[in-house]
């Protein structure tokens, strides 16, 4: 199977994603620099969210740039990383409503993670279509900073029920990781031709 209609899919899907999450950001009720200061906090979960989908969007761009099949099981974890994805716009509205309370801080951290081992598992599964010695299998090798990704997502969701402000000290730490571009397939695409 090509991977065409996987990536068409997951832009469509992206897209609606970060369509519903700017549209659930509270307007300030006054027009004032005071009014956005207490706005201030959603509209950095909001960003933090953002970019967060928008790492997932780039690095699977450059996945599928590289892959040259796909099977079910493929199909199957992209949409378990895009179902973790899709809760993200309900978890904001959660964590403006609770003054980002412990819980939902630990949800956001358990929504990425999951999206995160979907990732993984989708990365994990199309070597195996395509082989260790594929684009993707030399690019990919252990996967050491998704790896610790997962486990800093976790860290941070259990973080939440200490002290919130830790949680999300880890997620921004994962998102700034990521920010720092992965040049592994495009070098492992640059060397084969």
């Amino acid at each position: 199977m090509k991977t065409e209609r996987v990536q068409a899919f997951t832009d469509g899907v992206i897209a609606i994603i970060i369509t519903i999450t700017v549209l659930e950001l509270p307007v300030p009720h006054h027009a004032d620099l005071a009014a956005l200061r207490g706005e201030l906090p959603i509209l950095f979960a909001y960003v933090l969210s953002f970019v967060n989908v928008g790492i997932y969007w780039n690095n699977h761009h450059h996945l599928f740039q590289a892959t040259r099949h796909v099977d079910g099981s493929v199909l199957w974890a992209n949409l378990f990383m895009l179902f973790w994805m899709s809760l993200a716009p309900w978890t904001i509205r959660w964590l403006d409503e609770s003054d980002f309370a412990a819980l939902p801080m630990a949800a956001y951290g358990v929504i990425f993670g999951m999206s995160a081992l979907g990732y993984i598992v989708m990365q994990a599964r199309i070597i195996a279509i395509n082989g260790r010695d594929s684009t993707v299998g030399r690019a990919v090798g252990n996967d050491i900073k998704g790896k610790i990704s997962l486990a800093a997502y976790a860290a941070g969701a259990v973080s939440a029920f200490i002290q919130p402000w830790i949680a999300g000290a880890l997620y921004t730490g994962i998102a700034l990781v990521w920010l720092i571009p992965d040049r592994r397939i495009e070098d492992e695409l640059r060397r084969e031709r």
